[in-house]
């Protein structure tokens, strides 16, 4: 299919989304959720790396780009792929970005369903290489080597915490289990036992009813024998 009418085809699809509202779920985009890489082609052959950065980095940050150039000449064959950092920025490229002019050329711009990243060995020198493995994102090594270096802190004193802990419960596990047999294997002692039985409580004596009666007659009869060694054998004054 000519080019030209692949750019007419997805401005149609994208024009006529844009007059009748359809939803995120319903939209054509959809199909290419997992990609955040989008296809640029009929580039001039004069534009670098750096034009199509600042070109078509409007609606995202780019974080990868490969410009296909031939290996021999290393000069661009006018189509390229860019990565984007938000995979909703291709959407914006491909609605806003498709069917433009640069330098008299109309650019076609569309989704990437499954971009295969070129091999290490396909670079012609050491800087392209560079820009694929590591893309061109903009780096602050300051902080992420500071974010970093916290990081690796942050889980080197909870290991050590964790070894700590672990050692603890070793060590009282250890002398749990001594005890244990300590415990076991200790001769019996009678007094150890004797100290936790209940003492007995000594019984007491009551009198039964025969003494009973036996010390009250004798009592009464010592009163008579006081009362008649007294008054006399009668009793009476």
């Amino acid at each position: 299919m000519n080019p030209l009418t692949k750019v007419k085809l997805v401005s149609e699809l994208s024009e006529r989304e844009a007059a009748t509202a359809v939803t995120a779920k319903a939209s054509w985009h959809s199909a290419y959720k997992a990609s955040a890489w989008v296809f640029l082609g009929g580039l001039p052959y004069g534009l670098t790396e750096g034009d199509i950065l600042c070109v078509f980095s409007q609606y995202g940050e780019i974080v990868n780009i490969n410009l296909v150039r031939d290996r021999k000449t290393g000069e661009s064959k006018g189509f390229c792929f860019v990565c984007y950092e938000d995979q909703r920025s291709t959407i914006l490229a491909v609605d806003n970005f498709n069917g433009i002019q640069i330098k008299g050329r109309t650019i076609r711009v569309d989704h990437v369903s499954h971009y295969r990243p070129p091999r290490p060995a396909e670079a012609r020198d050491a800087a392209t290489r560079e820009l694929w493995e590591k893309g061109c994102r903009p780096q602050t090594p300051s902080s992420s080597s500071s974010e970093g270096a916290e990081d690796e802190a942050r889980s080197e004193q909870h290991e050590q915490e964790k070894r700590k802990r672990n050692k603890t419960k070793e060590k009282t596990a250890v002398l749990k289990r001594r005890r244990h047999r300590q415990s076991r294997h200790r001769p019996c002692q009678p007094e150890a036992r004797l100290k936790w039985r209940r003492t007995p409580q000594a019984p007491v004596n009551k009198p039964s009813v025969f003494a009973f009666h036996l010390y009250k007659r004798k009592k009464t009869h010592d009163m008579n024998l006081a009362h008649v060694s007294e008054y006399g054998s009668t009793g009476k004054t």
